[in-house]
């Protein structure tokens, strides 16, 4: 058992059901990125954030926004300290491994702008110095998608930089009756320890980008991406941005190394596409599940390559 299945079969010691949206985090952290998950409170969202923190033994903050959150709220301040006769500085919650952002969109712009340096480079600037995140850096956003007033939408720029935009699945009867099992007496999450450190997971992600990826599916990206811009028109103003092509290689690249796999194979990439690439697209359907429809149809209409895809 690979270390990304030891951390899986860890979590689902917590979680009940949910098989694709553990699979689909644990790939982001492999590949280095990060997630936005929407979905109606209660569904779990918190608990699935705690439990891979603990899996991983990474340190965690938590952010509850709310529209009167500020910047340094979210960075840190330098304040001055008497005893030392000068200034301080105090890091914010964004110093740690797992960060939830919990309910961003709540957040006015100019909060939720002080993450776009902290997930696009993995540092925050203030006041001008410089000072580089514990690696790994992993964010988990949430949102609520019913409810809107007093929410400020995430803007494109703030949305692109999320590997993959995400859903709880819902649970069935004998999950719900699970579900009520394991927690009538115990609270699991308590006694949850782990089975991965941070020198674990820096080599997960090491070893992700060398995930062998054959020449035809390179193609078969890049195709993929072009032929979502291909249709810019009055329906669609902005196809995958570049971001989005690596988003797309990376995610492949950590869906194979889930599977045990040191080589891409068509099928990680065509998993992938949809929680990669649907968010980033800019077109006149405002529903998120028009744009996954987009990508299906992105899908279905790029041939995929035959080949023996293992490393020559």
């Amino acid at each position: 058992m690979n270390t990304l299945e030891q951390i899986k079969t860890n979590i689902k010691k917590v979680m009940i059901g949910q098989e694709k949206v553990i699979d689909l985090l644990l790939i982001s952290i492999a590949a280095g990125g990060h997630v936005l998950l929407e979905d109606l409170p209660g569904t779990g969202k918190t608990v699935l954030a705690r439990s891979m923190a603990k899996s991983m033994n990474l340190t965690y903050s938590r952010i509850q926004f709310t529209p009167d959150l500020l910047p340094s709220d979210v960075t840190g301040l330098n304040y001055f300290n008497q005893k030392e006769n000068g200034f301080v500085f105090r890091q914010g919650p964004v110093f740690s491994n797992l960060l939830l952002a919990d309910e961003i969109n709540r957040a006015t712009p100019r909060t939720q702008s002080a993450l776009l340096e902290c997930m696009g480079e993995g540092q925050v600037t203030t006041d001008g110095e410089t000072r580089i995140l514990p690696a790994p850096f992993f964010v988990i956003a949430t949102q609520n998608p019913v409810e809107t007033l007093g929410c400020y939408p995430l803007p494109e720029a703030q949305l692109d930089r999320f590997l993959m935009k995400i859903s709880m699945e819902s649970l069935n009867t004998l999950d719900e009756k699970a579900l009520i099992d394991r927690f009538i007496e115990d609270e699991p999450l308590k006694v949850l320890t782990p089975v991965a450190d941070i020198p674990d997971i820096l080599a997960l992600q090491d070893n992700c980008r060398k995930i062998f990826v054959h020449d035809d599916l390179r193609t078969y990206i890049a195709s993929l991406i072009m032929a979502s811009r291909s249709g810019t028109s009055a329906t669609v103003r902005e196809g995958v941005s570049p971001r989005g092509t690596l988003a797309l290689l990376r995610a492949s690249q950590g869906c194979a190394l889930l599977n045990g796999r040191d080589y891409v194979v068509p099928e990680d990439i065509r998993e992938v596409a949809v929680p990669v690439l649907a968010h980033r697209f800019i077109c006149e359907e405002r529903y998120y599940e028009a744009k996954q429809d987009r990508i299906c149809r992105l899908l279905s209409g790029t041939p995929v390559p035959t080949e023996d895809w293992s490393r020559p």
